[in-house]
Parts: C-alpha cells; structure tokens; sequence
C-alpha cells in the first residue's frame, strides 16, 4: 500500500510525505517445523515500522510455537483458523 499526503497550492501540488508499507506474504502450509519459524524471523528482520505479514501455518508445532514466540517478542498479530489445518496470522510490525 502506498500513501501519498498532497496540498495543492496556487495550481501546483506539493507533496508533505510519503508512506509506503509492505505486506509479507507468506504460505508455510507445506512446510514442517522449524523451517516456517526460521523463514518467518527473516521476514519479521526486514519489516519496517508500518509493514505487516500475513502468514498461513499448517504444521501442530508450528501452530502452538509461532504465537508463542510472537507474545514473546512483543508483536501484536490476529490469529485467524481458515480451516481445521491451516492458522492465519496477521502480524504487524513492531513501533
């Protein structure tokens, strides 16, 4: 998503700002346990104040860890089951 704060003065259009956030999107239902944990700390690394990953999870270990590991470095993140198997996380980026 990118957003653009404009002001349009005498005909001309000045731009205050810009704010570009990144959405991470990440499918881990095929993988087993550690690989979407480590794959998922990557991605938490380049995220920036503002950027958000959207992770599916399939994997027991992986289901009961990953939020677990999330509560405990402090990120905010909304579990969502699709299905029995698959646990989606929304994770937003730390301020």
């Amino acid at each position: 998503m990118i957003v653009i704060n404009c002001r349009k003065l005498d005909n001309q259009t000045i731009v205050i700002s810009k704010v570009f956030c990144m959405l991470y999107k990440y499918d881990a239902t095929t993988e087993k346990c550690p690989l979407p944990l480590v794959k998922m700390r990557v991605i938490l690394k380049k995220m920036q104040q503002g950027d958000s990953c959207l992770l599916q999870i399939s994997d027991k270990s992986s289901i009961k860890d990953i939020p677990k590991f999330l509560t405990k470095k402090g990120y905010q993140f909304t579990p969502q089951f699709l299905n029995d198997d698959v646990l989606q996380l929304l994770i937003k980026s730390h301020l």
